[in-house]
């Protein structure tokens, strides 16, 4: 009768090997993503260097078909040459977008979005101190920005509840004193809540 058993449960466990899936991405399931990356290009400590980083945090909620509404806040710092320093213009912005799943292996280890965002927030130029060091001035103010992005981002599953994220993202923002554009390219990991 033991024998019988195992032999059952080897033969089903052989039957449905391919039709089990883990609980990802299921609809109504939340995630928190810490991120971090580059703006611009690569970041150099160097003071002739005008590529920037960022940092941020988002909530992901899960839709149909894998796909997730995101909502997040972010900070980009870029320094700008300036005779023998830099001047800092730092952004503080606030997203809110959905992001369509573009493709899934069967596993469900592997995801790829296409995602558009609102953004909206301050931009503050060398901390709001007009007076440099040298007794220049800057021109420009501390003022809102708006505008949007848009999102290619790769998820892999490292386990049911831990994944790590590759995104690059392309911005436009009006209001800014630094371009319209900004390409960003970073890394994050999420961590499934429930």
């Amino acid at each position: 009768m033991k024998r019988a058993v195992i032999f059952l449960t080897l033969a089903l466990c052989f039957i449905f090997a391919d039709g089990v899936y883990a609980q990802r991405t299921l609809p109504g399931m939340h995630s928190l993503e810490l991120r971090a990356g580059m703006a611009d290009g690569w970041y150099s400590s160097s003071g002739r260097s005008t590529t920037g980083y960022y940092f941020g945090a988002a909530m992901n909620r899960y839709a149909r078909n894998a796909s997730k509404w995101v909502v997040g806040a972010e900070y980009l710092c870029r320094n700008y040459p300036y005779k023998a320093g830099s001047v800092p213009v730092a952004q503080f912005t606030g997203e809110g977008g959905y992001y369509n799943r573009l493709l899934a292996d069967g596993s469900r280890t592997f995801f790829l979005y296409l995602g558009g965002s609102a953004l909206a927030g301050y931009e503050t130029v060398n901390w709001g101190e007009k007076r440099l060091y040298d007794g220049a001035t800057i021109r420009s103010r501390d003022r809102f920005l708006y505008g949007g992005a848009i999102t290619l981002e790769a998820d892999i599953y490292l386990t049911d509840r831990i994944a790590l994220s590759l995104s690059g993202r392309e911005r436009v923002l009006w209001g800014t004193t630094t371009g319209h554009f900004h390409t960003q390219f970073g890394v994050g990991m999420k961590f499934i809540l429930n």
